[in-house]
């Protein structure tokens, strides 16, 4: 991989990554749901049909989103220049923007670049790919980790970058991961999902969904595993976990990075009907803005989290609701718990890691969603974002 400077809208920093796979490389990916969807997303989409990857263009600052034919002719230029520098065909290079919406990209900062990145990739690339694709985020993301299918050790890495407009979809960010496994793109696409679910859909900064969203998760195949047909074969079984451990690293990382954010809260939901319900409702309380302003004041007014709950579409018993904050049960059914001092609940929110349970009691379902506090931080990031 290869990081350089285009200019395209940034000045004195790199913005555009160039990664160079291996041949045979198998893909999958999702994508934002947004109905105002990028033209590179469209791109990536067709490509990912086929399941192989050659190559992968990233450019940050400019969304290429409502651009019109221009954004579609600088994505079809893009690939073609990445294909000319790698020698690989154009239809196998996936394409990613992030950034300003509907400003007409400048194709020729960028088609000129690819050609000094293909001549500078380099095997020891990470941090400068996974500073390259940030826009308002404060620090590069990245994990990674190493796990066996059957007898052979496989690695897994990821980069991200997300901060703001994050509101699941898909997820709302970019998330690019990279194995050495042998698997092929159906597998991937089943345990890529599975990973997605349970953190990039977990996570919500501002309940705002953009139009550039995706993840794809590359499999080049070198490190030359007994082959695996079925996503739920048990030789798979720990490169899953491995998997969602990154995509939850990942998404946490996102998550703490969140535009103005200073605290770091975690909403645990159970007694859902299904673990989909349990997110949808833990998003439901994650997404309030008045729940998240009360956590960025340290107050300790759980009555905003029991509104927020009634918006939800998903079936709770509220006779059998519970609610906790730091460990300290607050609610049972309809009323406080006899007895109830606030004081632990508001020295926990005073810190910067909170937890907050919720039982809604109708089922078995659980799930576990991460969200940020809402500080004046994020009205002065957004307020100026163009500028």
């Amino acid at each position: 991989m290869a990081a350089g400077a285009s200019g395209e809208r940034y000045a004195g920093r790199d913005d555009l990554l160039l990664v160079d796979l291996a041949r045979g490389t198998t893909v999958a990916g999702v994508t934002t749901r947004s109905r105002t969807a990028a033209p590179p997303v469209l791109w990536t989409r067709a490509m990912l049909e086929a399941g192989r990857a050659s190559a992968l263009v990233v450019n940050a600052g400019n969304a290429n989103a409502f651009t019109g034919p221009a954004g579609a002719d600088c994505v079809s230029a893009t690939a073609r220049a990445a294909a000319a520098g790698l020698r690989r065909r154009a239809r196998e290079v996936a394409i990613a923007s992030t950034g300003v919406i509907g400003v007409r990209p400048n194709i020729d900062r960028i088609t000129d670049t690819i050609p000094d990145l293909a001549a500078a990739l380099t095997d020891d690339g990470w941090a400068a790919a996974a500073d390259a694709i940030r826009t308002t985020d404060t620090f590069a993301k990245g994990a990674g980790s190493t796990t066996r299918i059957g007898d052979t050790q496989v690695a897994i890495a990821g980069i991200a970058k997300g901060s703001g407009m994050i509101a699941p979809d898909m997820a709302t960010m970019l998330a690019f991961l990279f194995t050495d496994a042998r698997l092929p793109a159906p597998v991937l696409d089943r345990v890529l999902r599975q990973a997605v679910n349970r953190s990039f859909n977990s996570i919500t900064v501002d309940g705002d969904t953009s139009t550039s969203d995706m993840g794809l998760l590359f499999a080049t195949g070198k490190a030359g595993n007994d082959p695996v047909e079925d996503w739920r074969d048990g030789r798979l079984a720990p490169f899953r976990e491995t998997l969602g451990a990154v995509c939850r690293d990942l998404a946490q990382q996102i998550v703490r990075d969140g535009e103005g954010a200073t605290k770091f809260v975690a909403i645990h939901v159970s007694g859902a009907t299904s673990e989909a319900a349990a997110r949808r409702i833990g998003l439901t309380v994650a997404n309030s803005p008045l729940v998240k302003t009360a956590i960025a004041g340290s107050d300790a007014n759980w009555g905003r989290i029991v509104a927020a709950l009634g918006k939800t579409s998903e079936r709770i018993d509220v006779q059998a609701l519970t609610i906790s904050m730091g460990g300290v049960r607050i609610t049972d059914g309809e009323s406080l718990v006899d007895g109830y001092d606030e004081t632990p609940v508001a020295a926990h929110l005073a810190g910067s890691e909170i937890e907050i349970a919720i039982d809604v009691g109708v089922g078995r379902g659980k799930a576990t969603v991460w969200t940020c506090d809402l500080t004046h931080g994020y009205i002065d990031i957004n307020a100026d974002y163009r500028s």
